[in-house]
């Protein structure tokens, strides 16, 4: 991998991590484009998940800094009941990634697939787009745990952990500000946690991407994260998620046709 094809990759991961069209899809369709073998490579793959966590700590700073101020504040407050809504939505996804991890690793080959989900993105976000619930005034624990089911089968490539998580909220009644704001709240933890995963694991020993490549990837990802989430967040208080749902359908099906004619 050389340092220009390191921050297109770079680039396609700090837009689709935010937008609700699938990272992991793009980057498998980018891998196959530009002729990159993603497969096993923990140190890209870390690079740019630091990336596209700072970018996300770096928007929503403010809010972050309530969160651990509140932490220690005595008795339980608002900020500590989002807390535990946060850490109850990590346990779908973290029992999905210890129980189906290997699996869910080998459908990454299968542009097949990759396109279905991609179809599903678009479904579930054109159903959010036209379904009217009754609003609710906070997101509940009981949300909290769905939206995390949903982040949990957004570890299937292709299916948008973003749309996902923002298509559970709002079909469940929350607003669109504070369903935003939770979706990428939320995804932080568990990033970091597959990152230390990653670390652990030891396969990060050997060093296989040059080290401007790594720089470039993560400038990049960070760089357009940043933009992304802003972007995004304002999207879904918009109510202009058809448009993605749109994308999706198209990038799926030309997905499906490109691996059938392969």
């Amino acid at each position: 991998m050389d340092t220009l094809q390191a921050v297109l990759l770079g680039i396609v991961q700090g837009i689709t991590e935010f937008l609700p069209v699938s990272s992991s899809g793009h980057l498998q369709i980018a891998k196959e484009l530009l002729g990159v073998e993603l497969d096993n490579n923990i140190t890209f793959d870390v690079t740019l998940h630091a990336a596209t966590v700072l970018s996300t700590i770096v928007v929503m700073h403010r809010e972050i800094a309530r969160l651990i101020a509140g932490l220690f504040a005595r008795p339980l407050n608002d900020a500590q009941r989002y807390i535990l809504k946060i850490l109850l939505s990590m346990i779908p996804a973290g029992i999905v990634g210890i129980a189906l991890g290997d699996r869910i690793e080998a459908l990454f080959g299968s542009l097949a697939f990759v396109g279905a989900m991609l179809l599903l993105t678009a479904a579930l976000l054109a159903f959010a787009y036209r379904a009217r619930p009754r609003p609710k005034a906070e997101i509940t624990y009981r949300d909290a745990f769905l939206i995390g089911l949903a982040q949990a089968a957004a570890t299937l490539p292709g299916l948008s952990r973003s749309g996902s998580t923002i298509a559970a909220g709002l079909l469940l009644g929350d607003s669109k500000e504070s369903t935003a704001r939770f979706s990428f709240l939320m995804v932080i933890p568990v990033i970091l946690g597959k990152m230390l995963l990653d670390i652990g694991s030891g396969e990060m020993a050997a060093l296989t991407v040059p080290t401007p490549a790594l720089v470039g990837g993560f400038l990049a990802a960070f760089t357009v994260g940043a933009l992304a989430c802003r972007f995004m967040i304002e999207v879904v208080k918009r109510g202009k998620l058809i448009w993605f749902a749109a994308y999706c359908a198209l990038a799926g099906l030309v997905s499906i046709a490109t691996a059938l004619i392969r």
